[in-house]
């Protein structure tokens, strides 16, 4: 589906589960951005729950270690065109 997204288009994914961290690996593989959250997944690893910063640090782990880097929460609003509230 990534293939036939117009030019310049902002995709993520998500993955439900277990399967929640190999598909940020894969999205980020793939040029994509992530989404991870205790909505899609309650657990940090088998048996272990955990909290959405710990989902986040996790992911962040990944993501780092792929060769990516996060955006800043402003980087993000100007990539997505949004407005800071305050």
């Amino acid at each position: 589906m990534r293939d036939i997204l117009p030019e310049g288009a902002f995709w993520s994914s998500f993955g439900i589960s277990r399967h929640q961290m190999p598909m940020v690996a894969k999205s980020v593989a793939l040029g994509g951005n992530v989404r991870v959250g205790l909505e899609d997944n309650l657990y940090l690893s088998r048996g272990v729950l955990a909290s959405n910063g710990q989902l986040v640090e996790k992911a962040r782990t990944i993501i780092e270690a792929m060769g990516a880097r996060i955006l800043t929460p402003e980087e993000a609003r100007k990539k997505l065109n949004l407005r800071k509230h305050v």
